[in-house]
């Protein structure tokens, strides 16, 4: 199956001790650092919406813009359900075009880690720049390499809850890490439904994002560490980065 089709469902289960206005805030102060207060913005592999709705809670005029169809329709439930105005768009972030260029756009969450080459990072990177207005910027972050070949690779991870249970193995080869996940999801009852997903992240290193920032046209590139601003630690779990559309 298709990553985040089955996923979806239990997505913001398994989320549920993200704290979503913190990492909206510290963006905001990441973009502000790079001279960007923006009024428009766009929330790239937003997933099932949670960050994009932060900011516009926060008054930007918000498009979320990922690729799963069934993460998009929670999204929008979100949106209704909450009363807060946002667009949601199914495209593949190393192609997405916008209809009017944002003032900032932000990939949370891993979506990077996602793009499991230089090609595939190198278009996204392109696309954004096309997608934002002279003068705005890009931020997101991934998981560090650290974290990937040293916490999660060749990692097992299980959990069970009365909404739904699964099991979680990682394969490392090389710079990738492949996520077998099957989720047991409750229908009714002490019936379960068996979904299984295969997911993929690429160790990135920030230094190469870096260059290939620079390759598509973004200056003033600043890497920072898991929601801070100094440099990373060798051990950081999280690396941030923003970079400037001139």
């Amino acid at each position: 199956m298709d990553a985040y089709s089955g996923f979806a469902r239990v997505y913001d289960l398994l989320m549920d001790d993200f704290d979503y206005p913190a990492w909206a805030e510290y963006y905001l102060e990441l973009l502000s650092r790079a001279g960007v207060r923006p009024a428009s913005l766009c929330d790239c592999a937003c997933g099932t919406g949670s960050m994009t709705l932060e900011f516009a809670k926060r008054g930007l005029r918000v498009t979320g813009v990922d690729i799963s169809r069934e993460m998009l329709e929670l999204a929008g439930e979100k949106a209704r359900q909450s009363g807060v105005n946002a667009q949601f768009v199914c495209q593949d972030m190393t192609q997405f075009t916008l209809p009017r260029a944002v003032d900032a756009l932000v990939c949370a969450c891993d979506g990077v880690n996602y793009l499991t080459s230089d090609k595939r990072a190198l278009a996204f990177f392109r696309a954004a720049h096309r997608s934002i207005r002279p003068g705005g910027a890009l931020a997101f972050d991934i998981s560090s390499p650290y974290k990937l070949r040293s916490v999660l690779g060749d990692a097992f991870f299980g959990e069970e809850r009365d909404e739904a249970a699964y099991l979680w193995q990682n394969t490392l080869e090389g710079d990738i890490v492949t996520m077998d996940i099957t989720f047991f999801l409750r229908e009714e009852g002490e019936l379960y439904r068996r979904v299984s997903e295969t997911h993929r992240q690429r160790a990135h290193e920030p230094e190469r994002l870096k260059a290939l920032l620079e390759e598509a046209g973004f200056t003033g590139v600043m890497i920072f560490g898991d929601q801070s601003f100094a440099a990373p630690k060798p051990q950081e779990l999280r690396v941030h980065i923003c970079a400037t559309r001139e």
